[in-house]
């Protein structure tokens, strides 16, 4: 079993955040930083669509056949495949281009759609990955805080979700996001 790195109590939520592969996770869902298309591509989404199997795929292509591509900020549900987690949700965080055309909004919105998504299919936890951070170029000490605060202030008032984890994948990253947890501590925003 590999060590929690930290772990943090929310209303009568954990928080966790640790160094991991993503497509080993246990919880009801894992999310999957996505492309529109929701056909599968680099980083994150190839490695959970591969280790998912092709249901993920038949279904995103149905879902796809529905609405056409996902927007920026919004997500989707399927099954988890061959996965441990029963689903997968499925988000598109924003591309990097400044900072100044909405990002910090839109990648707000991916997490709490994720979110709202978890507690509309009765899961009780869920993991996300480090959205936008890798291909789309968001900064990680710009993401995480974000992220955080979000998934903080969601905690905060719904009580349905009983365990969030951040599986982060690498140190770097893992290292904005404890660096965003201690801002967070010391401002008290627990």
């Amino acid at each position: 079993m590999r060590p929690i790195l930290k772990k943090r109590q929310i209303n009568k939520s954990t928080l966790t955040l640790l160094q991991g592969d993503i497509t080993n996770e246990t919880t009801d869902a894992i999310v999957n930083a996505a492309n529109s298309s929701l056909m599968g591509g680099g980083g994150v989404d190839g490695a959970i669509h591969r280790a998912g199997g092709g249901a993920i795929l038949e279904e995103c292509k149905d879902i796809r056949a529905k609405q056409g591509n996902l927007p920026t900020g919004k997500a989707v549900i399927t099954t988890g495949g061959n996965l441990k987690a029963k689903y997968v949700i499925h988000t598109v965080g924003p591309i990097w281009h400044g900072g100044n055309q909405g990002e910090a909004e839109l990648l707000k919105s991916a997490y709490l759609e994720s979110l709202k998504m978890a507690v509309a299919n009765n899961c009780s936890s869920i993991t996300f990955p480090s959205i936008s951070t890798g291909v789309y170029g968001y900064p990680k000490e710009k993401a995480a805080p974000i992220a955080l605060e979000t998934v903080i202030d969601f905690l905060k008032t719904d009580v349905r979700i009983k365990e969030v984890r951040f599986v982060l994948f690498d140190s770097q990253t893992f290292a904005a996001y404890n660096q965003a947890l201690l801002i967070l501590e010391e401002r008290d925003d627990f």
